[in-house]
């Protein structure tokens, strides 16, 4: 399992999808970052998205299963905290990525400011 914080206009498109799939990433974003686990996703959709408007001032964490051979390609990333755990998937892999998403992508918890 793979966490996953996202803002408004994240999780409108990946409605959109059917709960299958990630959007591609703007032409800023070199990289998509699932995260290994919910504590940490949870922080970031509640300190960091409910203070963004680029979010719309919402949080969401999502919970999503993949296919634990295919991430074994990609190295963990600790970013701060132990807890702070992604992967950091390629811009330009994530269609791929998206292919290996097992069953559909759920929403566990939404955080308002």
């Amino acid at each position: 399992m793979l966490f996953r914080p996202v803002g408004q206009k994240e999780m409108d498109l990946i409605a959109e999808s059917g709960y299958k799939a990630f959007p591609p990433r703007l032409e800023w974003q070199p990289i998509f970052y699932p995260v290994m686990n919910e504590e940490y996703a949870t922080f970031i959709a509640r300190e960091w998205n409910t203070k963004d408007a680029a979010s719309g001032f919402i949080g969401y964490v999502l919970r999503f299963a993949m296919r634990s051979e295919y991430l074994s390609q990609f190295e963990i990333q600790k970013v701060g905290s132990a807890s702070a755990l992604e992967l950091w998937i390629p811009a330009e892999r994530l269609a791929e990525f998206n292919e290996n998403i097992v069953g559909e992508i759920d929403v566990i918890s939404t955080h308002r400011p």
